[in-house]
């Protein structure tokens, strides 16, 4: 029997709010769930893959070098089945709340674990297409935070924004509850309804929202030529397909001859690693795009991809605190080249980089932050994020008016 190895990932932990067992795209990261993770990784010394663990038929024993340490676990599962008050226990919800109890004491908030159940929603996350409200999730603090609205969906026409904290659903209180249990609560069919109350930075009282669910596609890439005449394109997720409609649509518009291109990744939250690397060499044409290092101190470097069609043009990226991960690749290569001119505000901070392992048997995924990531010129963003060269704030109001001030500054940037 083997562990198989699993598809990376570079996202900031999300989960979509979707229907039917639906998760949105690459957004988590899902719950916005997006790490970075390579489509393929590479086979290297720096990963043990699962895929080469073998799991003996006594794997059930405890090593021998191992027993001491694991005496007070199996003393405590022996106790609690002999004296919980509400017997039997459910063996299974036991095992997979120990592993994620033990990958939970690593400290590193994007290494856990997920269940079959959980797999399977994260599976169908990169599809682009869902039933739910579409809202991005961050699920790694107490509570859900949304860390954006899905362009078009049903909870951004409910006025949900980034920032915004999930505290009740349906009237039940949610606090300490299971991250997927409150997504299950969440998520339903199209044209069915759920209310939601939230906290709001700099709102005194709850808000709260009742939101009909609907089908919602999601393009990875969408584009446009603005009034002055430069070239607009928004990159919601780096999906598997995102490379081919960038270049796609970046060759339609350069037809165009606009003076400069805006690239839009607010409220994006990551991706493929690979994709992040090809969208980033279509603005930059060489070099180092990003560094992994390992925690044997060993670096590996990606460099831009040859045949990018938009390294010369004048360039201006839009970020904010929704821009994670692959997201921030793009950012930061284009802000250390000084290759664009970064508008908008603070980016979230996604500076890690994990794999995805099945466990044997369809027992679910462990997910492991394997690597820390740094701009060209050695940078982390992990905690911090990366600053706008413009800063720009973009109010409540302004948000729901329609009003963009960061677009505008952009096109200004551009323009002089």
């Amino acid at each position: 029997m083997t562990w198989k190895l699993s598809r990376n990932l570079l996202i900031v932990i999300a989960t979509l709010f979707t229907g039917t067992g639906i998760f949105v795209g690459g957004f988590v990261t899902g719950a916005r769930y997006y790490d970075l993770l390579p489509i393929v990784i590479p086979r290297s010394d720096h990963v043990i893959g699962l895929d080469t663990i073998e799991i003996k038929p006594d794997a059930a024993s405890t090593p021998e070098d191992l027993q001491l340490a694991f005496r007070p676990f199996w003393e405590s599962w022996r106790l609690l089945q002999e004296n919980f008050v509400d017997r039997p226990l459910d063996t299974t919800d036991l095992v997979h709340g120990a592993i994620k109890g033990m990958l939970r004491a690593t400290g590193d908030r994007h290494t856990n674990y997920m269940s079959p159940d959980e797999q399977e929603i994260m599976r169908t996350d990169m599809s682009g297409e869902l039933e739910g409200i579409g809202a991005e999730i961050d699920t790694s603090g107490d509570f859900l935070r949304v860390i954006s609205p899905l362009p078009g969906s049903p909870a951004e026409a409910a006025g949900m924004l980034p920032g915004d904290t999930i505290i009740f659903v349906d009237g039940e209180d949610v606090s300490g509850m299971d991250a997927f249990t409150v997504i299950a609560r969440v998520r339903g069919p199209s044209g069915s309804s759920v209310t939601i109350t939230v906290l709001r930075e700099g709102v005194p009282d709850p808000l709260t929202m009742t939101i009909t669910r609907s089908k919602i596609t999601i393009p990875s890439v969408e584009s446009r030529i603005l009034s002055s005449g430069i070239a607009y394109v928004k990159i919601n997720r780096f999906g598997e397909h995102t490379t081919d409609e960038l270049r796609t649509q970046l060759q339609t518009q350069l037809t165009k001859d606009p003076p400069g291109i805006i690239l839009d990744l607010r409220n994006n939250p990551g991706g493929f690693l690979d994709v992040g690397i090809s969208v980033t060499s279509q603005f930059v044409g060489n070099g180092i795009v990003m560094v992994e290092r390992f925690g044997d101190g060993r670096e590996r470097e990606y460099r831009a991809l040859r045949g990018g069609i938009a390294t010369k043009i004048p360039l201006a990226v839009l970020i904010n605190r929704g821009s994670a991960s692959a997201a921030e690749i793009v950012a930061g290569a284009v802000k250390d080249y000084q290759r664009g001119t970064l508008v908008g505000e603070r980016s979230y901070g996604k500076g890690t980089v994990q794999t995805w392992m099945d466990l044997s048997d369809q027992q679910g995924a462990v997910r492991i932050t394997f690597a820390r990531w740094t701009t060209p010129k050695g940078n982390s963003v992990d905690g911090d994020g990366l600053m706008p060269d413009v800063n720009v704030n973009r109010s409540y109001e302004q948000y729901k008016d329609g009003i963009d001030p960061q677009l505008d500054a952009a096109v200004e940037t551009l323009l002089n």
